[in-house]
This record gives C-alpha cells, sequence and structure tokens, in this order.
C-alpha cells in the first residue's frame, strides 16, 4: 500500500475533515506525496467532546495498566521504525538514519515514563499524633499539545507520553509539514489499546485549532513547542482562559571553544552536530565563539569539513544532511547569509542554495559582527557562525548577550572552567565537552526568551499535573 493510500485510509478511519487542507511535499523535490483534510470547528468540538468523556476513565486506570499500554506502544514502534523512518524522511528531509534514530528515541520516551509514572509518590508532613497531612499529585485534565516539523515525532512523543503517563487526556495538532509519520504515532497508541478519545490527532489549520482548543474549558493545560513569537502569542490566549502552559521555545545556542580543548577531537563532533537534520534543531550549535590562538586553525578545519558533507535525498544510504523541511526555509536562510555578508563575514563555505528542491549548502561564515542579523536571530539551518574572543569575561558575556536561553555548549579541558561555565551561563542545557542533552530521564527546557517549564525527566510529569495537599485531624 502506497503512502498516500495508507495515510488516508487512517486519517478517514479517526476524523472527518473539512473541504480545505494541506498538500505534502516532498522537500527534495518539492513534488506532492499526498493531500490531507484539515479538521472543521465540529471536528474539533466533537474531539473535546471526546476528550472529557475520556478522561474520568483514564484517570481511574490503575497506574499499572496505563503502564503496559505505553510500554506496548515504545514495543510497536520499534517493530515499525523502519516504516515510520521512511515515512518521516519522505515528508520532513532528514537522513533516514536520523529518522529511524528519532523514532527509536520516542519509544524511550514511552518506557520512561510508563515506569516514572509508577516512581509518583507524593510526601507526608510532619505532625502531631492522630493528624495527618500529605501531598499529592494528580492529573492536571484535558491537554492540548502543538508540535513543529523539525522533529514531528520525536517532540510530539515527549508531551504525548507524559500526559498519557499522568492520566490527562490528549488532543494533538502536529505540523502540517508531516501528517503521515505523526498518525503512525497515534497509529501506535491505538494499536497499543489506549482507550477512545484519550489520544486524538487533529490535523489542520494552526491558528483555528489553537483557539478553539485554548477558549474551550476543557482544556485544563497547554504544551507548546516552537518559535518565540507564536509562544507568546498562544500565552495570550491561555491567559483570558487561565490555562496552564508548558513553552518550548527558539534558541540561538552559543558554543564557547576554548585553547586548551582537543581540537581535531571537538571538531570532529562539532561539525557533524551543526549539520544534523540540517541545522533545524533548537539546540544547534551555532554561535561559535573561538579563543584567539586557534581560531585560525578550527576554522579551517571546520571549513573542511564541512565541504565534506553528503548532501543529498535522506533515502540514500550515503547522505548525511537531507533538505530544508519547507519551501520558506532556504529564502529565511539566503537572506540572512547575505546580509552577514554585507556586513563584512567571511563565507568560508557553502553559503548557496541548492538547485532544487529545498537545499542549502552547509555553510560557515567567519568573523561574523554582532551587528549581522544572523548573530541575533536563530538561523534554524545548515549556517554555523563563527568570531573570536580573548578572555573568559568576553565569552560569558557574548554568549549571554541575546535574550535567549535554551542550550549552551563549551570545550574545555579546565575543570574548574567548566564548573564556572555551568554557573554563569544564562541557559536551560548546558553541555560541556558533550551534544547530549535530550533524554528521556532528564529535563528539557530553557529560560528568557527561550520558554519556561521542562519536559523530560519527571519534570516532565509533573507539568502535567497539579498539586494537592491534604489535612486530616
Amino acid at each position: 500500500m502506497g503512502y498516500e493510500t495508507e495515510l488516508q485510509n487512517f486519517i478517514d478511519g479517526v476524523w472527518m475533515g473539512g473541504d480545505a487542507g494541506h498538500t505534502v511535499v516532498n522537500p527534495v523535490d518539492a513534488q506532492r506525496i499526498a493531500d490531507v483534510p484539515f479538521a472543521t470547528k465540529a471536528d474539533l468540538e466533537q474531539a473535546l467532546a471526546a476528550s472529557e468523556r475520556a478522561w474520568p476513565e483514564w484517570r481511574a486506570t490503575d497506574v499499572e495498566k496505563r503502564g503496559a499500554i505505553l510500554h506496548k506502544a515504545a514495543k510497536l514502534l520499534r517493530e515499525r521504525a523502519d516504516h515510520i523512518g521512511q515515512t518521516l524522511t519522505q515528508e520532513q528531509g532528514k537522513p533516514l538514519a536520523e529518522a529511524k534514530a528519532e523514532v527509536l528515541g520516542s519509544a524511550q520516551l514511552f518506557d520512561w515514563y510508563a515506569e516514572d509514572a509508577k516512581r509518583d509518590y507524593g510526601r507526608t508532613l510532619v505532625r502531631p499524633a492522630g493528624q495527618v497531612s500529605r501531598v499529592i499529585r494528580q492529573p492536571v485534565g484535558p491537554t492540548a499539545t502543538f508540535t513543529p516539523w523539525n522533529f514531528p515525532i520525536y517532540l510530539l512523543a515527549k508531551k504525548v507520553s507524559a500526559a498519557l503517563a499522568a492520566g490527562c487526556t490528549v488532543i494533538s495538532r502536529p505540523p502540517e509539514e508531516a501528517p503521515g509519520c505523526t498518525t503512525e504515532l497515534f497509529r501506535a497508541l491505538a494499536d497499543a489499546g489506549v482507550p477512545a478519545g484519550v489520544a486524538q490527532l487533529v490535523h489542520g489549520e494552526a491558528d483555528v485549532i489553537s483557539r478553539t482548543l485554548i477558549a474551550s474549558p476543557v482544556i485544563r493545560k497547554v504544551s507548546f513547542t516552537g518559535s518565540t513569537a507564536v509562544g507568546k502569542h498562544l500565552m495570550k490566549l491561555c491567559a483570558d482562559s487561565m490555562t496552564r502552559v508548558t513553552m518550548e521555545l527558539g534558541g540561538h545556542a552559543p558554543v564557547m571553544i576554548f585553547d586548551d580543548c582537543d581540537l581535531e577531537k571537538t571538531l570532529d563532533m562539532v561539525v557533524p552536530q551543526k549539520f544534523r537534520n540540517a541545522g533545524q534543531v533548537c539546540v544547534s550549535p551555532t554561535r561559535f565563539y573561538v579563543q584567539r590562538g586557534i581560531y585560525d586553525a578550527f576554522v579551517k578545519g571546520f571549513a573542511e569539513r564541512t565541504a565534506k558533507v553528503k548532501v543529498g535525498n535522506g533515502l540514500d544510504a550515503d547522505t548525511r544532511m537531507g533538505p530544508l523541511a519547507n519551501s520558506r526555509r532556504p529564502e529565511a536562510i539566503d537572506k540572512l547569509v547575505q546580509d552577514a555578508k554585507a556586513k563584512g563575514a567571511r563565507v568560508l563555505t557553502g553559503g548557496e542554495r541548492g538547485e532544487s528542491g529545498f537545499f542549502f549548502q552547509p555553510t560557515l561564515l567567519a568573523d561574523v559582527p554582532n551587528e549581522a542579523d544572523i548573530m541575533n536571530n536563530e538561523p534554524f539551518g545548515p549556517v554555523a557562525v563563527s568570531r573570536a574572543f580573548d578572555t573568559f569575561d568576553e565569552v560569558i558575556e557574548q554568549a549571554n548577550r541575546l535574550p535567549y536561553g535554551l542550550a549552551a555548549f563549551a570545550f574545555t579541558e579546565n575543570g574548574r572552567r567548566a564548573n564556572l561555565i555551568g554557573e554563569l551561563v544564562e541557559s536551560g542545557m548546558v553541555g560541556i565537552n558533550t551534544f547530549a542533552l535530550s533524554t528521556a530521564d532528564a529535563p528539557f527546557g530553557g529560560v528568557k526568551d527561550s520558554g519556561f517549564g521542562s519536559e523530560g525527566g519527571k519534570e516532565g510529569l509533573e507539568s502535567y499535573q497539579v498539586v494537592k495537599a491534604i489535612h486530616q485531624a
């Protein structure tokens, strides 16, 4: 069964769509893959009613049974990783190996929360004999989630796994660019035994869905991953209904390269990481601040490695970077590169759009001034920007200069310096000699304009719960 037929059959079996819709295209050649109908407002009202009906039963479901369903969903995702990965690559463009890794990472999240919900103990307060005061956590209620196209399955799974484990029902609006792979995630949930109405997927126009769901008294919590501008807009909508929010917003990650690092090893790490998912990663290393004594050697080695990155169709085994996810991205990145060049930056490699599809060359810019737009606005693409620094205080100031604070990285062999970096950098996550930030057991989130609240770890479960104090005399 082909992609289009299989996707349409499953969607038709889940909900009815309106006349309007979205054409899914392959970013390799911009050719049509399938058409996906959009949910009408009536569809959304039905979804809200179903979520409200299902919540009492799901929250009352024994934690062992909920955990067993989530474990089964994880098992199904692993069994279907090849098929789901191929669908993801066709829709979003990333290399197949990265797509399959995303599916497997999503399975890990369901396994983690299946068990973490069993460790939600609460606490008992010290009181005189005959009195009891205890603190418990309970599910917040029906939840709405909104997720982007850069990691369409993983970012959706990160929210849905924690919400379901906590005992919440979920209505999710996935990215319109990737309806097939996200539908497969919900197919796995349905096949694992998640009851009807507990986990629902609604494809549709973002503004219509967000306004309808957030305005409803049924929805008790909103979780959003995306741009800072859209996050602020959704927060304003949530204010009218006092709806709780978790916001995982944009970043512009600084990378501090000190002269005591193992330069070759560092380069071998940072270049593949920069061009992972074509740089379309909210924690992608982007602003490279390199100590002056090794600056020339660093940019030379970076450029040499970047020039060797194989760009092509993500389904080809030797591809290391695929196209960007949609037609908007190459144009936006080209504008940033041209602005940086006009303001004095040097293009050491790349810097051009591809001849077809949504490709943009892996690019390294050197000597980029702070006045360049790309030093202040997240490129969200395959562009690394670099400049030299002299002192520790200077690089900390540069790292903290922007209103973003999602992720930051540093490479140094000096233990005291590493400790100071962890304390002084204004960021929700700091990686020192590593890029491993997003794991099932660790909180993932930012500060300042990069949002608030965390996903992953016990903090992720708690974000879908309310605290209740019970006092008995």
